[in-house]
C-alpha cells in the first residue's frame, strides 16, 4: 500500500505543477481574475494533499493499518473533488460546481482526522 500512495501522491504533485505551469502560461488573461484565483486554490490544495499522499506511504509502513490506509483514499477522493470542480468551474464558468467542492473538503479533512487518529493510537515500536 505504501507504494501505491507514494505513487498517487507523485503522481498528483507532477500534475499540480502541470496544472499551475497551464494556468500561469496558457490561462493568464483568458479568465476572469476571480476565476483564476479559483483555478489556482485548486492547484495548491491539489500540492497540499500530493504531499499528504507521500506522507500516508510513510505511515504505511510505520503505523500499519486501517486508518492510514483510509486516510490516503480520503485524500484521493477529496482531491479529485475539491480540485476538480475548482477546476471545472473556473474553466467553464457553470458557479453551481462550487456546490460540490465543499463534499471533497469534508474528504480531505476526514483524511487528515483519519491519519492523526493512526498516528495516536499506533504503539511504540
Amino acid at each position: 500500500m505504501e507504494r501505491l500512495f507514494f505513487t498517487l501522491g507523485s503522481v498528483s504533485a507532477f500534475l499540480g505543477v502541470a496544472l499551475g505551469a497551464f494556468a500561469a502560461h496558457a490561462l493568464k488573461g483568458r479568465l476572469e481574475p476571480d476565476l483564476m484565483m479559483i483555478f489556482e486554490t485548486g492547484v495548491r490544495y491539489q500540492m497540499y494533499h500530493a504531499l499528504a499522499l507521500l506522507a500516508v506511504g510513510w505511515a504505511c509502513t510505520r503505523w500499519p493499518g486501517k486508518a492510514v490506509k483510509t486516510s490516503g483514499w480520503l485524500f484521493v477522493t477529496g482531491t479529485v473533488i475539491f480540485s476538480g470542480s475548482l477546476y471545472a468551474l473556473s474553466l467553464s464558468g457553470m458557479r453551481w460546481l462550487g456546490a460540490v467542492t465543499p463534499v471533497g473538503g469534508l474528504a480531505l479533512l476526514a483524511g487528515w482526522l483519519c491519519l492523526a487518529w493512526a498516528a495516536c493510537r499506533s504503539k511504540p515500536m
